[in-house]
């Protein structure tokens, strides 16, 4: 049996029926900078060493067309037939692999390379959504954190219904 190989990416997928991730802290006479989404998908993200531009269509066409979220007859379907908006999070804490008790991140991408594939799968999620009638018709928005940065995020679920895919 051939050894499996490493895996180049993760991502954990959470249905929500509204998510707010401030983007942006407050600072002194400025107020924090939110993103929101009402009923939808949440995204988070983590690239290993050895992912590559290749590797970003195959994601975003799984994780948009994998069937998770629940319609209102109770049946499964893709978050581009739903149709719901969808916040994406860089999340490298995903690539955690405990040692002794602390975690670390070596399998985890260089931060250039991160931003670089992240900032591409941003894009073509965007034009997934963009070009589906369904989310055109209702006005499905695309919402996403800023890669390397502490965020926080607020999230109101209908489960805990979430998923983790390894790419």
């Amino acid at each position: 049996m051939a050894a499996a190989r490493p895996a180049l990416a993760r991502a954990l997928l959470q249905q929500c029926l509204s998510a707010r991730l401030q983007v942006k802290p407050p600072e002194r006479g400025c107020e924090a900078e939110w993103v929101e989404i009402q009923r939808g998908l949440v995204i988070y993200i983590c690239f290993f060493k050895g992912a590559d531009e290749d590797l970003v269509p195959k994601i975003v066409n799984m994780l948009l067309n994998v069937k998770l979220s629940e319609n209102e007859s109770g049946e499964y379907v893709s978050v581009l037939d739903l149709p719901g908006d969808v916040l994406i999070i860089p999340q490298a804490t995903l690539g955690g692999k405990p040692k002794g008790r602390k975690m670390q991140y070596h399998a985890n991408i260089g931060k250039e390379k991160g931003l670089e594939l992240y900032s591409q799968f941003v894009t073509l999620c965007e034009k997934e959504l963009a070009t589906n009638a369904k989310c055109m018709e209702a006005g499905v928005l695309v919402k996403h954190g800023t890669y390397g940065n502490r965020q926080v995020l607020k999230l109101d679920t209908n489960g805990p219904y979430t998923h983790l895919i390894e790419f």
